[in-house]
């Protein structure tokens, strides 16, 4: 199993999604928490995958020189891509509610970049899971926000709370991708590493 082979590892997520930890946790890999601290700023030109991909190399780069030789580092992040535009955490009520009334009714794309680093090399992987919310009133984008407080989520909303349950229509992809961790390709990933 994954687990056994990753022992001689010391596996570090750097991230501060819950959701995060816990999928990791679930997939039966024992890691440590590493706070990272990151400006998520990026360039302009960047375009729906490279996002995400830039940012979780970001933060990875940002940890490399604390690192050790059995260290491998797992950062993240993810994005939602609707009409070429990267809707992001928002920063207040009014933000969130934009966000989810411009998702209403439509499709839009969660993209997640793992960057894994080992030994001073980073691999990128990414996942793009296809998302479609039925068309929502104006009273269930509030109740949503006012209760559930989505501010630390792209989008402005968790695919595993009440909106993702009441909301979503139709998924075509990995559902943890949109929930932040393409759990598949990381075990597939991490498999042919230590295999190797």
């Amino acid at each position: 199993m994954l687990a056994d082979k990753l022992s001689p590892f010391h596996v570090i997520l750097a991230s501060g999604s819950p959701r995060r930890q816990q999928l990791l946790g679930d997939m039966g890999i024992s890691f440590t928490l590493l706070s990272n601290a990151v400006d998520e700023s990026y360039p302009p030109n960047l375009m729906g995958e490279a996002i995400p991909a830039y940012l979780a190399k970001k933060k990875a780069a940002a940890l490399l020189k604390q690192l050790k030789v059995n260290d491998i580092l797992i950062t993240a992040d993810t994005v939602v891509w609707h009409k070429d535009t990267s809707l992001e955490k928002p920063a207040n009520q009014n933000e969130a509610r934009a966000m989810l009334s411009a998702l209403s009714g439509d499709w839009h794309e969660v993209i997640t970049a793992i960057c894994i680093t080992y030994q001073g090399k980073h691999r990128i992987i990414s996942d793009n899971t296809r998302v479609k919310f039925a068309s929502l009133t104006a009273e269930e984008i509030d109740f949503y926000i006012e209760r559930y407080k989505p501010y630390d989520k792209a989008g402005s909303y968790g695919i595993q709370e009440w909106l993702g349950l009441i909301g979503i229509e139709e998924i075509s992809g990995s559902y943890t991708n949109v929930v932040g961790l393409p759990t598949q390709k990381l075990y597939k990933t991490l498999r042919a590493m230590v295999i190797a």
